[in-house]
Order: C-alpha cells, then sequence, then structure tokens
C-alpha cells in the first residue's frame, strides 16, 4: 500500500472563526442548501456529530460518485482543525482517504491550508490530473462558502 499527499493552500476575506462554523461544525446543512449541485444531502449515519461520527455524503446530480461516507476524525473548534477519512465511496485502488483542514488567521482573513493522503492498494498511483480536479473542486465549494458569508453579514457569527 502507498500513500500519496498533497497540500493546497486558499485564501479568504473571512475570519477563521465564522468560516469553520459555516465550512464545518454547519457544513450538513449549510452547503446542500447553497451548492446542491455539489452535494445534494448529507446525513448522520452513526455518532453524535462529533469525533467518530459517520456521515454519508450525497453527491449532486453529474458528479464522478454518487456519495461517500466519510468517519470524523478530529475537530479541534479552538484551533481551527477539522480531519475526516472518506471509508467508502471511493474508488476500488484507494484503501482510504484522509483529509485535513487548517483555517489559519492572517489578517482579517484566513489562510485555508488542506491535506489530502490517499491511501492506495497495491502499487496504483494518483494521477495530477485527478488531485488537480479535487482541488478545483475544493476551491470553488469555498469560494461559494465566502460568497454566502459576505451576503449574510450576521450569518454564524
Amino acid at each position: 500500500m502507498g500513500v500519496f499527499k498533497y497540500e493546497a493552500e486558499y485564501t479568504s476575506v473571512i475570519a477563521p472563526a465564522r468560516l469553520f462554523k459555516a465550512f464545518v461544525l454547519d457544513a450538513d446543512n449549510l452547503i446542500p442548501k447553497i451548492a446542491p449541485q455539489a452535494v445534494k444531502s448529507a446525513e448522520i449515519l452513526e455518532g453524535d456529530g462529533g469525533v467518530g461520527t459517520i456521515k454519508k455524503i450525497t453527491f449532486g446530480e453529474g458528479s464522478t460518485y454518487s456519495y461517500v461516507k466519510h468517519r470524523i476524525d478530529a475537530i479541534d473548534s479552538e484551533n481551527f482543525v477539522y480531519s475526516y477519512s472518506v471509508i467508502e465511496g471511493a474508488p476500488d485502488s484507494i484503501e482510504k482517504i484522509c483529509y485535513e483542514t487548517k483555517l489559519v488567521a492572517s489578517g482579517s482573513g484566513t489562510v485555508i491550508k488542506s491535506t489530502s493522503e490517499y491511501h492506495v492498494k497495491g502499487d496504483v498511483e494518483i494521477k495530477e490530473e485527478h488531485v488537480k480536479v479535487g482541488k478545483e473542486k475544493a476551491s470553488h465549494l469555498f469560494k461559494v462558502i465566502e460568497a454566502y458569508l459576505l451576503e449574510h453579514h450576521d450569518a454564524y457569527n
């Protein structure tokens, strides 16, 4: 089994605490509402929303995959760190994918640091174009959330 690690950084004009509330703590409600083409629904299958919780994320029409199940590995609301692992719904060549998102204050905004670790079966290699597509989707989702927060000044304060 090999592990391929990719990192990305995005910036936002939204403060980390507010962005964390929207993007992490209320993502199951907010994202299907403002980006249904990306995420149709999110439901808790096991747990209370904290560490160890298993969620099913159903993607919008036209997505490569219909759903994934992920397990929450860590939520740190004080340091704005969230990590989870995709445990079902990834391609057969991938054992699991681990994600960590860290929001770091930068002036009045945020630097969003994202790390993805692909744990593959056998000698499978992750193609750069697949990673690029994933990064573009993540970047777009951050921008959609940012636009929502800019338009709704009172949300998630």
